[in-house]
């Protein structure tokens, strides 16, 4: 809860950095998270938030800086919610990433792998090219706000252009704004979805009103000054359509190189966000499962074929298990585009396997795990009655790896070779990894 007294301005050391990069300082035997504080650093705050075993504080002044801190390259860093470690370097970034999955590792699961895998990395800067960024007509701004979300308030950012968005959408911020200002539906556009694929950029504008001929031609032109597509969704994600209907493009797309593998999405879909790690992760995955000629693999979590794809250009037979039956549908859509027969698709809900599927007793040699953030809790402990010889997964949350981990260990017959970080996300605190598994 907020502090009822006003705050005073109180001075102490970092001592040490939390997994989301806060500073943290010891103040009367209280820790008291400091955002963009570094450890080693003398620093002056004011106390923002009260909670029964630890304090928010604001910085508000750095005496003695550390080696680590930079300028942050982005004018809107420290406001905006979207990344909230670009003071740092790249490397004690990566480092503040990896102790998060060590620690995880052993006070959750209580496992520490044979060996730890370098961090896959890429440029840091426009990798994101996937994003939702929120819309708001601002009269007292005298503007139509376009970016994302503060990081402590629920307000959009006052912002002028993204340094982790990819090309052309970092700097194409102000001509949204002015666009949409300029619309008779300006305040009833909440949101604008982005997708970059190799073959076109893709804006998705949530119209809560139907756009007037007028403000269509506004759009189309905006579209074809900026090389752009446009769609609109007024109500959910089967209301998608393009601006103009009768002028269908080409679907997007992105392509596994290592792999001869073009994959095609909808600009609603779910892609990995960062294309060259997502390259490098995919080629990583299949290094570590290691499948032979005639492997039979199963991809639990397959999404629209992201791993099974690859896979099937290495081992006999794929199955990709999926909880969403679009997802699915576009999964066998790739594999008949990219002509590889030997990988099939099913809908599961994989949260609520009971062991007794008959697919999940079809004798995998592989298994690759994509889940989401909550893990793959209950496919887990099923594994012994898939029997496969070695299983990657790749994760989007330390803590429920660590969780899954331990119980494929210590209850599943499994040892843990390898782990390692995948820096999908730089600038930000997310921490997504990947761990190698065997019998």
């Amino acid at each position: 809860m907020a502090l009822r007294q006003r705050p005073e301005p109180e001075t102490a050391l970092i001592n040490s950095v939390a997994h989301d990069g806060r500073g943290i300082a010891e103040v009367a035997g209280k820790k008291v998270f400091v955002a963009g504080a570094l450890r080693g650093e003398q620093v002056s705050f004011i106390r923002r938030k009260k909670n029964r075993n630890f304090d928010e504080a604001e910085l508000l002044e750095i005496h003695a800086a550390s080696p680590d801190r930079i300028e942050a390259r982005c004018a809107a860093f420290g406001h905006c919610g979207g990344c909230s470690l670009q003071h740092i370097t790249d490397d004690q970034q990566r480092a503040i990433k990896f102790q998060t999955l060590q620690d995880n590792l052993q006070r959750i699961g209580k496992v520490t792998p044979a060996r730890w895998l370098e961090p896959l990395v890429a440029p840091t800067w426009n990798y994101r090219r996937r994003a939702r960024l929120a819309v708001k007509q601002v009269p007292a701004k005298g503007r139509v706000l376009v970016g994302f979300r503060e990081r402590h308030a629920p307000y959009i950012t006052d912002m002028h252009r993204c340094e982790v968005l990819a090309r052309p959408v970092d700097g194409m911020l102000d001509a949204l704004s002015e666009m949409i200002g300029a619309l008779t539906i300006a305040a009833r556009v909440p949101q604008i979805e982005v997708a970059v694929a190799e073959n076109g950029v893709a804006l998705v504008f949530r119209v809560l009103d139907a756009p007037t001929e007028a403000d269509k031609v506004l759009l189309r032109e905006f579209g074809v000054q900026h090389a752009v597509r446009i769609y609109l969704q007024p109500r959910g994600l089967d209301s998608v359509t393009f601006l103009d209907p009768e002028e269908q493009p080409e679907p997007l797309y992105y392509t596994l190189r290592a792999a001869d593998v073009r994959i095609e999405f909808d600009p609603m879909g779910f892609v990995q966000v960062n294309a060259e790690i997502n390259e490098k992760m995919v080629a990583l995955a299949l290094e570590l499962l290691a499948p032979a000629p005639d492997d039979r693999v199963l991809d639990l979590y397959c999404g629209i074929g992201n791993f099974s794809l690859p896979l099937a250009r290495r081992c006999s037979a794929v199955l990709g298990v999926e909880g969403d039956a679009l997802l699915v549908c576009a999964a066998g859509h790739n594999a008949a585009l990219n002509k590889l027969a030997n990988a099939s698709f099913r809908t599961a809900d994989l949260s609520k396997i009971d062991g007794n599927e008959s697919w999940l007793r079809d004798g995998w040699d592989c298994v690759l795990l994509d889940p989401a953030r909550n893990g793959a809790a209950e496919v887990v402990q099923h594994m012994h009655r898939i029997g496969a010889r070695r299983i990657v997964y790749v994760s989007c949350h330390p803590g429920t790896l660590a969780r899954d981990a331990g119980t494929l260990v210590r209850e599943q017959g499994y040892q843990l070779d390898a782990a390692g970080i995948i820096d999908m996300f730089p600038h930000t605190a997310h921490v997504e990894s990947i761990a190698l598994f065997s019998k």
